[in-house]
């Protein structure tokens, strides 16, 4: 008979393209493993997994709103009806091992599991955990994580150090940088900047590109913009006609992106680290000011250190973001050293090592 896994969480792609990650190497072993995603109806996840080529069933969860309470009424109903759905789920799956890569379907799945004494398995990415995982981490069989300060929020023996999954498309690309840059229609002799806010947009980086578009043309930089659904409409309406600018919500093809790319802007978000640190290239970090514990500040803080990246706190973004990136396009010596530096510090095996220790454990 087949092993078979289930992969519970999502809800941004720092966790679903990790889970995807997670899920291809399993495949790579042992193509046989029966492999079935669990995660929240209508988010992300419900379209990434299946174009991945996997089968998702979606589960009716939702997280604490910290913004309105009142909209945190439905929520015990909605706990338990997860529950139910999950109970089902399991029942008609039977997995030989449940892994949770965070957001909040992880929950609910790897609660159940344990309860019916299935081996769980956790993946977490950033360096605060969270309190599901923190939870869940109890009773575990492995948690992999990606530094070695996690002592303090599981118990030691179980914590595995692997690093972060990154995509394979990324850690295996071989685009080159002209190829890249002709993916977008853009011009291979001018420098490129590539804006990314992680899957879901981020508002302060939107504003400072939108408030000093014209410095792109001015310096005569290219920009390669993922703003997430929110500010697609005003970026494509403020940049039409500008031939130096591509912009939509989402880049399917971020191989190409990073293939293309001089210097990159982006949130410090544990993936979109790993992901930077493959690519290897000259980074502006502005954190997410409301991640829990404010671990993208720590996470951007911790390259800074090591002159691996450049970063600017979110509320000053609008005032410094893009004259902090039109300098940098001017500095090679700059670019370089932050190149070479983030670069070092690349793990692109995350993946199979991950999949390895699970197998070697249920097996």
């Amino acid at each position: 008979m087949s092993t078979k896994i289930i992969i519970a969480g999502g809800g941004t792609g720092g966790h679903i393209f990790p889970a995807i990650a997670i899920a291809n190497a399993l495949k790579k072993i042992d193509n046989a493993i029966e492999i079935l995603f669990v995660g929240a109806n209508e988010k992300m996840e419900m379209e990434k997994v299946p174009q991945a080529g996997y089968k998702i069933i979606g589960i009716d969860i939702a997280g604490f709103n910290r913004s309105s309470l009142i909209k945190n009424i439905a929520l015990p109903f909605k706990l338990i009806k997860s529950f139910l759905q999950v109970k089902q789920i399991i029942k008609s799956f039977r997995p030989d091992a449940v892994v949770g890569v965070g957001g909040y379907s992880s929950f609910p799945v790897l609660r159940y599991a344990q309860a019916k004494n299935i081996p769980t398995f956790i993946h977490e990415s950033n360096s605060f955990a969270g309190k599901s995982n923190i939870l869940l981490g109890k009773k575990a069989v492995k948690i992999f994580t990606a530094s070695d300060s996690m002592g303090k929020f599981f118990p030691a023996n179980k914590i595995v150090i692997t690093g972060n999954p990154v995509r394979g498309s990324i850690a295996n690309s071989s685009i080159d940088r002209e190829e890249g840059i002709i993916f977008f229609g853009l011009d291979p002799v001018k420098k490129t900047v590539l804006s990314t806010g992680g899957s879901l947009g981020a508002k302060s980086i939107n504003e400072a590109i939108g408030d000093h578009i014209d410095e792109f043309g001015k310096n005569d930089l290219q920009l390669i913009w993922q703003t997430g659904k929110l500010y697609a409409d005003k970026a494509k309406e403020i940049t039409a006609g500008k031939k130096n600018i591509w912009t939509n919500d989402f880049i399917t093809k971020m191989e190409n992106a990073f293939a293309a790319a001089d210097i990159v802007i982006s949130r410090s978000g544990a993936m979109s680290i790993a992901e930077l640190c493959v690519a290897k290239k000259p980074v502006v970090f502005v954190p997410f000011p409301f991640a829990a514990e404010d671990h993208q500040m720590v996470n951007a803080q911790k390259l800074v250190n090591k002159n691996a990246g450049i970063l600017i706190k979110d509320n000053d973004a609008k005032l410094k973001l893009i004259s902090t990136i039109v300098a940098l396009s001017k500095d090679e010596n700059k670019q370089n050293e932050l190149k070479e530096n983030i670069g070092k510090l690349a793990i692109t095996n995350a993946d199979e090592m991950i999949a390895k220790e699970i197998l070697n454990t249920i097996r």
